[in-house]
């Protein structure tokens, strides 16, 4: 396992506790996030990523954040995986999505999560999962 992925385990970790302090201790304060990277702006900075995390934890519950391949490089770390979680409506969302983390030292300072909102929208409204999502998350995760 490299050094960047045990980065991000951790940080699956805290998000899993809805631990946002932990999860914004492994970022720079001039940190560039882009949660649906193309699809919305980015939140530039910690204060800015801080309030994003506190409306994302407003409505997952029971996250079940998993990686399935992962490729790191010296300052980049590139994942592909799903986050699944509950909604406080009590509806079940799964999104494939590919990251891409760049580090300063030990600390993110961007982060890139390309997803499909589409997806995500309709299951956050009650429809199942369509069948080429499903094939998509039935795959072993990464050690």
């Amino acid at each position: 396992m490299g050094r960047r992925y045990d980065t991000l385990l951790q940080v699956i970790s805290a998000w899993r506790a809805k631990d946002s302090e932990t999860v914004l201790s492994f970022m720079a304060d001039d940190i560039v996030w882009h949660y649906a990277a193309a699809a919305m702006p980015p939140a530039t900075g910690k204060a800015a990523a801080s309030k994003l995390l506190d409306r994302l934890k407003r409505d997952m519950h029971d996250i079940q954040w998993r990686v399935f391949h992962y490729a790191e490089t010296d300052d980049r770390l590139f994942v592909e995986g799903v986050d699944e979680y509950t909604t406080s409506d009590g509806h079940r969302v799964a999104a494939p999505y590919a990251g891409i983390y760049e580090f300063r030292d030990d600390l993110i300072i961007g982060w890139r999560d390309y997803v499909d909102l589409g997806v995500i929208a309709s299951q956050q409204g009650g429809e199942p999962s369509p069948r080429q999502v499903n094939q998509l998350l039935d795959r072993p995760v990464c050690d």
